[in-house]
This record gives structure tokens, sequence and C-alpha cells, in this order.
């Protein structure tokens, strides 16, 4: 198209729950309660790690890690629709919609990468315990942390870069409910292709890769339990292994459902509640399913409560 013909966006306009109109206020009201469990979840799950001594190993270590990328995720996406809620009017600036665009696929990324990891952290622990001291030291596993953040930000640094060379047209309605790559790519007026083989790399590497990667991680953690004697050794060793693996059912099958859509595209309906499992309920999930599924986390829980009553009952008797 010829460049004089084309209007600059300065605005982007988000249709996903155009087909609610007069339930919005209600909605505001279930995104924000969502918003709030995952804040005090993960919030949670960090000070536990942080304050009991029982939970100072590597596996917690990276669990923090995943709180901290959860509470980061949700929080790109939730108070812009929560304040557009309250506008009822559902748009986004075309450089907030950029930098949403970056954060998002920044901490999306970098949980991938930390999933991997701590499959292999798993791996570690039940296939070299007698190494796993020094497999997952101080000097091995905050260089792994870090290199999941910079991994997500390496990704989503090309996929911006990319996106801010596309031209609209004039064109700003976005068939979603937050800025990601496929919405854009699809009301882009100029050439994507670029932009196309860049995702389909990025769903390799980023996505295949780390995946792949996990489930060759559980093959040998399966043959090493297996080979376990007693049934509570099997037991116990499984049982360290299950939230990770729930988690990484439910947050790689709800990004395959995300990104590898069909050619024609779901409707406007399922494509909404696909991005709102995704990116909403996904991150409420993962607290819930360590608080529920991990025997020390709910000790650490019950231990901080009991002091909590401790201390409100005791400072209740100085003041009477």
């Amino acid at each position: 198209m010829d460049a004089r013909n084309q209007t600059p966006v300065e605005e982007f306009i988000f249709l996903g729950f155009s087909a609610v109109p007069h339930g919005q206020i209600y909605l505001s009201f279930v995104f924000l309660i969502i918003y709030l469990v995952t804040l005090i979840g993960n919030t949670t799950i960090i000070s536990l790690i942080q304050l009991d001594s029982h939970l100072h190993s590597p596996m917690y270590f990276f669990l923090s890690h995943l709180s901290c990328m959860d509470i980061c995720y949700l929080s790109v996406t939730i108070p812009k629709i929560l304040v557009n809620f309250l506008r009822q009017r559902s748009t986004i600036s075309y450089n907030q919609c950029m930098a949403q665009m970056f954060f998002l696929m920044t901490f999306a990324g970098s949980e991938c990468a930390l999933l991997a990891i701590m499959a292999y952290d798993r791996y570690a622990a039940i296939c070299q315990p007698l190494r796993y001291s020094n497999l997952m030291s101080n000097q091995v596993r905050f260089p792994l942390a870090l290199a999941s953040w910079v991994w997500g930000l390496l990704d989503s640094a090309v996929h911006t870069s990319l996106a801010t060379k596309l031209s609209f047209c004039g064109s700003n309605r976005i068939d979603h409910i937050f800025c990601d790559v496929p919405p854009l790519l699809k009301i882009a007026c100029s050439d994507t292709y670029i932009n196309e083989m860049a995702l389909h790399l990025a769903s390799i590497f980023m996505g295949l890769s780390p995946f792949l990667f996990i489930v060759l991680s559980y093959v040998f953690i399966l043959i090493a339990i297996l080979r376990i004697q007693s049934n509570t050794g099997r037991s116990k060793a499984f049982s360290t292994c299950t939230a990770h693996l729930m988690v990484v059912v439910i947050y790689f099958g709800m990004a395959n459902v995300n990104y590898n859509r069909p050619k024609a595209g779901y409707s406007l309906e399922i494509d909404t509640l696909i991005s709102t499992l995704y990116c909403v309920v996904t991150p409420m999930m993962n607290p819930i399913i360590y608080s529920l599924r991990n025997k020390e986390v709910k000790e650490a829980l019950q231990k901080l409560l009991e002091r909590l009553k401790k201390g409100w009952t005791s400072n209740l008797w100085r003041t009477q």
C-alpha cells in the first residue's frame, strides 16, 4: 500500500468482551477476585519459601521464581482489563500495546524455560540423588534462574521489535482481550512473512524444545521410580513431581490451544474464552496446585498460621 494512504494507528480496540457490553461490570468483579487470589496465593508461596528453612531447597527456589513470574504475567493484562471494564471502553494506546506484548511474551517465554529447569531439578533429585547437591548448588541454580528470565526477554525483544515495523493502515480492531502477536498480524496491512517465520521458530525453540526436554526428563524419572523396590519409596518419589506435572500439562496445553490456532481461527467467543483461560486462570491455578498437592508447603502454611494465631492471641491478652 502507498505510504501516503496509510493512517497511523494511535490506539487499538479490543473486541474480546464486546459480546457482553451490559455484563462487564460483573465481569470486572470476577477478574478482580481472580487477580487478588493470584496475588495472595503466589505472594504466600514466596513468603513461605523465604520464612521456612525446610523450604530452602532448589525445588522451592525455582517455585518462588515461578510464583513471581505468575504475578508479573497476570499484572500485565488484568489491570488494563479492569480499567477498560470500569471505563466501558476497551481501548489501548499503540505504545501501551507494544509494552503489554513485550512484557507478556517475556514472562510467558521465561515460564516455559523455568518449567524445563524445574523438570531437570526433579530429574537430578530422583535420578542422581548422590550428586544432587552439586548439580543444584547455588553456583548452578542462580544462573539457571537468571537464564530463564533472559530467555523470555530476548525472545520478546525480537517479536516486539518486528511488531513495531508493522503497518495497520487505520485498522485497529483486535479480536482479542490483550495485545499479542497473532491478533496483531491478523489486522496488519504490511507484509507479515518475517513476523510469522519468527513466530514459528519461537514456537519450536521457546515452546516445543522446553516441552520435549520436560518429557525426556520425566521418561528418565519414571524409569528411576519403577526401579525403586518399595511402594512407599515410589509413592514418595512420584509425589514430589505431581504438582509440577499438573502445572506443565495445564500451561503447555493452554499455550498450545492459544497459539496453534486453525487457519480459519476461532470464533470471537471461543477466542475470548481460550485467552482468558491462558492468561488469567492458568497463573491462578499454580499456587492452588502447589499448596494442595505439596505436603511441605501445606505444613509450612499451617505452621505460619499457628504462629500468627499465637502472636495475635498474646497481643490480645496484653491489651486486656
